[in-house]
């Protein structure tokens, strides 16, 4: 597919204090493009406005709060006059055994990441119409396979996988595209935070190549910018995924067969996982709710 050039484009990255959408601002504004920067880390997205090269500014919003994001999209758009692209990237994780989960910390994985992105495509959408933009879904490995203690975050990208492709044959008569993007584990505050855990750490080791690496965050980025370019159905921040797509029904069966044997092996140590949302940005997303008062 020919590109589509960035510059003068007006793109809403979410969960941009940090990490994947942090550095995604930064190499949209690089290309031209002036960036709309949405997340509960205040100084963090000024910080990252602060050093774009273009016209940027930011809004501090829950995702999951239909009434704030909505509220966003039309300052966005009378601050830079349209929005042709939007990047739902904010996303939180738990791990551990379901059976003992801080059912609260699962609960909020699915909120921010599927209601989140749901929140943020509803409310960006009659923009998008008008400019016939690009709502690129950012979702993960974790959409294409199964992964024992991981559950509240599979089922979290399961769900926003489905999400926008039932969007994109929804909203493509009206010109806009939808996109899914996949990420493997990349080096992030996310996965660092996860990576702390050591049963986490040992659980992800276990994992065949090349799902047992931490992929570097620049390539995985200069992907996603590319397919944003292309205003791709799909997007593959390491290039192995495309792969996966043939065989992913064949995984849920290899994962039941072979998982239990990795968990009988993990059991003792089970006890021990940390309870709460993993990294940084777990933190503050934990904070932003207390200084609320939300659940």
């Amino acid at each position: 597919m020919s590109r589509v050039p960035l510059e003068g484009q007006v793109a809403v990255v979410t969960g941009a204090a940090r990490g994947i959408g942090a550095l995604l601002a930064r190499k949209l504004s690089a290309r031209g493009a002036r960036v709309a920067l949405v997340g509960l880390e205040d100084e963090g997205l000024r910080r990252v406005a602060a050093s774009l090269h273009e016209d940027a500014a930011h809004w501090y919003a829950d995702v999951t709060d239909h009434e704030a994001m909505e509220q966003v999209a039309q300052e966005v758009k009378a601050r830079f006059g349209k929005v042709d692209i939007v990047v739902a990237n904010a996303g939180v994780a738990t791990g551990g055994p379901f059976e003992s989960a801080d059912f609260a910390a699962w609960r909020r994985v699915v909120e921010v990441n599927l209601v989140g992105s749901a929140v943020t495509g509803r409310a960006f959408l009659p923009v998008l119409t008008e400019s016939r933009g690009y709502l690129l879904q950012i979702a993960s490995l974790a959409a294409l396979t199964p992964a024992p203690l991981m559950t509240a975050y599979c089922a979290s990208k399961s769900g926003v996988e489905a999400y926008a492709h039932c969007l994109r044959a929804e909203v493509g008569h009206k010109g806009v595209r939808v996109g899914v993007g996949y990420l493997s584990w990349t080096d992030t505050d996310m996965v660092r935070g996860a990576d702390e855990d050591p049963v986490m750490r040992a659980s992800r080791s276990r994992l065949p190549w090349p799902a047992n690496r931490t992929y570097p965050l620049g390539p995985a980025v200069d992907r996603l910018v590319a397919g944003i370019e292309r205003r791709s159905a799909h997007v593959y921040a390491q290039a192995w995924l495309r792969g996966m797509q043939p065989v992913r029904g064949l995984l849920p069966n290899l994962i039941g067969a072979f998982g239990p044997r990795e968990m009988r092996q993990l059991e003792p140590r089970l006890t021990s996982v940390r309870a709460g949302l993993v990294g940084p940005g777990g933190e503050a997303d934990e904070k932003a709710r207390a200084t609320r008062g939300g659940a």
